[in-house]
């Protein structure tokens, strides 16, 4: 019978509470000054629950005399109430018959709950002095100046803790990264090798730095600057006068500005300049081949950039064509044969006006490997030259990687070579692997 009574307060207990919020919407309200007396006829009687429906209880009091009765019924459907500010003592309202017997219904349960809690405390297995401890609870905690996760305990209040706290975040109008790698290439043959051939070892050192205006904040502006400097060196068994061959070495400063035109077009000015900082020689002689400004290369272009970068930032693509170009070249070294980069003898430089188109993609394939090309024309209208650069990177993990680079460069200038297969088109390729370090802002 305990159970049933329990099972019974459970069920009257959620039928008072949809019932008390009911009765404000529907009351009439009108002043009195009688109470009108209780009529204990209008008690209800309720058929018992199975006792399949028991559940453990929890008392939060033990108190279970309410004061503020919602309703008191008599013959007329009447509840008192008092009426503060009026000058009446109290306020009748008018109870549809439904929400009588609701009241009716809490007040029975307010009783059971009372006597099953002194008559049978057993069956109460807590209340809220004697409830255990809640199981522990955490949240994540996001520091955006470091990107660094925390797992907290909540402490104190947990629905305070839970606001979320803005932080003062800087903006960051400047977008930069650097990137470093020194790859390597070796080849061993032993001298009775049947084949013959030689043994050779080959490194590769580049740096790149890029800086770009965040668009973000300056739609209608577009400034990027991108510096590098590789340098290559291999072995050169069949040099009797130098122990290794300078196979690469460029420094490179490339620039954009430009003013928004339309919606990815900009009105821009690029600047390009390149030159190598150690001297090389030709093989089995001392004669200088090039060196630092010998030769040096200028080019401004004055025309149209198209800007593109996809929402991702995995792919971006940029292409500038210049019609208003300006070309510079310099051979500054007096033992380096000035004629070979179309310089007229006794003269250190030669100036160029033509055009010139630039284009520039990055495309991130997967989270591990990522393709860059360039590719740069100018022509004077009388000679026309283009270097086509591209690189394949395969990022192993943090600080290995394994690259592709590709070299093509054409020139109508180009002196006839030993080989008659090879006329205007120069190329180079290496395959790498080695390590590397980048860090960005981004």
């Amino acid at each position: 019978m305990k159970k049933i009574a329990f099972a019974l307060l459970f069920s009257l207990v959620a039928v008072s509470a949809a019932a008390q919020a009911l009765y404000f919407n529907s009351a009439v309200v009108e002043e009195v000054d009688t109470v009108p007396a209780f009529n204990p006829a209008d008690t209800i009687t309720v058929d018992p629950l199975p006792v399949q429906f028991f559940m453990p209880m929890v008392f939060d009091h033990y108190d279970f005399y309410d004061p503020a009765v919602i309703a008191t019924p008599d013959t007329t459907s009447t509840a008192i109430f008092p009426a503060p500010g009026s000058k009446k003592p109290f306020t009748k309202v008018r109870i549809p018959d439904w929400l009588r017997r609701a009241n009716n219904t809490a007040r029975l349960a307010n009783q059971l709950s009372y006597h099953l809690l002194y008559d049978s405390p057993e069956i109460v297995r807590y209340t809220r002095a004697s409830l255990p401890d809640a199981p522990k609870m955490y949240h994540t905690v996001v520091d955006p100046s470091t990107l660094r996760f925390d797992i907290r305990q909540f402490e104190g209040d947990l629905v305070a803790d839970a606001e979320i706290k803005a932080v003062n975040l800087r903006k960051r109008h400047w977008i930069n990264s650097f990137s470093a790698s020194l790859q390597f290439s070796q080849a061993y043959v032993s001298p009775n090798w049947y084949q013959g051939g030689n043994s050779n070892l080959t490194a590769i050192g580049q740096l790149n730095w890029d800086l770009k205006l965040n668009q973000k904040y300056h739609p209608n502006l577009l400034f990027e600057v991108h510096a590098q400097y590789k340098l290559g060196t291999n072995s050169a068994p069949d040099d009797s006068l130098h122990a290794y061959n300078i196979s690469e070495d460029l420094f490179q400063f490339n620039s954009t500005f430009g003013l928004k035109a339309a919606k990815r077009w900009y009105y821009s000015l690029t600047t390009q300049f390149k030159t190598q900082l150690l001297n090389s020689y030709e093989s089995n002689s001392n004669t200088t081949r090039a060196a630092f400004l010998s030769p040096g290369e200028l080019n401004l272009g004055l025309g149209m950039t198209y800007n593109y970068a996809n929402s991702k930032g995995s792919f971006s693509f940029d292409s500038s064509i210049s019609p208003l170009s300006y070309n510079l070249r310099t051979c500054t070294n007096d033992k380096v044969n000035a004629a070979a980069y179309d310089i007229p003898e006794g003269r250190q430089t030669k100036s160029k006006f033509g055009s010139s188109g630039e284009c520039k993609l990055k495309w991130k394939i997967a989270y591990n490997i990522s393709f860059s090309s360039r590719l740069f024309a100018f022509t004077d209208y009388d000679r026309f030259e283009a270097d086509w650069e591209n690189t394949l990177l395969f990022e192993i993990n943090r600080f290995l990687t394994t690259q592709i680079y590709a070299h093509a460069r054409y020139d109508t200038a180009t002196q006839p070579c030993d080989d008659p297969g090879w006329h205007k088109l120069q190329v180079k390729e290496i395959l790498s692997i080695g390590f590397s370090y980048r860090f960005a802002n981004s």
